[in-house]
């Protein structure tokens, strides 16, 4: 296949290049392409702008791109970043594939639990409606709506909305692993927010899933069908590395430290893959010990 990928020098992007990589002829629409190859180290179609590519000659598009949510305080110029590098881009290709007389098979967008809000311990599957409205959910509904705005008769259109992802390469671990190895790490506040995750090899399987099945289309919940409350979350990891999680880090602390944008830590949801796991997805990594064990530190 042919296939465009944005956001490929991002954690979930670089392991979906190297799976595919051989596999499809792949089409980089980066930002900076000399950073792109550098970091891919792949064969593959390089492009900065999308003007360049010919959607009507590409089978599908792995829409990826987007400034990370929780890598600085949310300023007001950080939240307008983080909205429109998802937005623009996303709305750029559903306009692109909305004018193709033989338009891409599958438009794969990203989004994130962060669409449901803050859910407590409540099961959320994706038919949830009862989202609380706060900025990540603000975020993902537009972003999803954009992307939908692709949908017809000729292409489909799935969205991720992805949870914690688990990976020795970046992403949530990277920040937490230095205090859990040094034995100082522990729960977030009275650790009972729910954290839904999935490990880096499910989260590519199933992108893999998704291409290839032609019946599927809208959203599904990118998570591992056992969810953990914050503070097991942080006791398996400790184990990991044969320590202990003695600390707890006070709300306080971290709203003085991140303001706003510790509500992400703060509060969780507890959610189901259900619509991949109706349609004969398997996860590898269903537990999070297994997941934990998987990677190399």
């Amino acid at each position: 296949m042919n296939i465009l990928i944005t956001g490929a020098t991002g954690l979930i992007g670089q392991a979906l290049v190297a799976k595919w990589h051989g596999q499809h002829q792949l089409h980089i629409l980066s930002r900076s392409v000399v950073r792109a190859k550098q970091l891919l180290a792949v064969e593959a179609n390089y492009q900065e702008s999308l003007q360049h590519i010919n959607l009507n000659q590409i089978d599908a598009v792995i829409n990826l791109a987007g400034e990370p949510i929780a890598d600085k305080r949310w300023s007001e110029a950080q939240k307008e970043q983080i909205c429109q590098s998802r937005w623009q881009i996303t709305e750029a290709l559903a306009e692109k594939i909305q004018q193709c007389t033989t338009p891409p098979k599958v438009l794969i967008s990203g989004s994130a639990i962060g669409f449901y809000g803050r859910q407590g311990s409540t099961v959320v599957t994706e038919e949830y409606k009862s989202f609380y409205p706060e900025f990540s959910h603000d975020i993902c509904a537009r972003w999803e709506n954009l992307a939908q705005r692709a949908a017809s008769e000729k292409t489909r259109v799935c969205l991720l909305r992805t949870g914690i992802v688990l990976s020795n390469k970046g992403g949530a671990l990277a920040k937490m692993l230095p205090l859990f190895k040094l034995g100082l790490g522990g729960p977030i506040a009275d650790g009972q927010q729910f954290m839904s995750w999935i490990h880096i090899e499910d989260m590519i399987s199933l992108i893999d899933f998704l291409l290839h099945h032609d019946d599927l289309s809208g959203p599904f919940n990118a998570t591992a069908p056992r969810p953990v409350s914050n503070k097991d979350f942080s006791q398996q990891l400790a184990e990991r590395f044969g320590k202990k999680a003695p600390f707890t880090v006070p709300a306080f602390i971290l709203r003085l430290a991140f303001g706003e944008m510790a509500d992400l830590l703060l509060f969780g949801q507890n959610v189901q893959p259900k619509r991949l796991l109706d349609s004969g997805f398997q996860f590898h990594y269903p537990k999070l010990k297994d997941a934990l064990n998987a990677l190399q530190f």
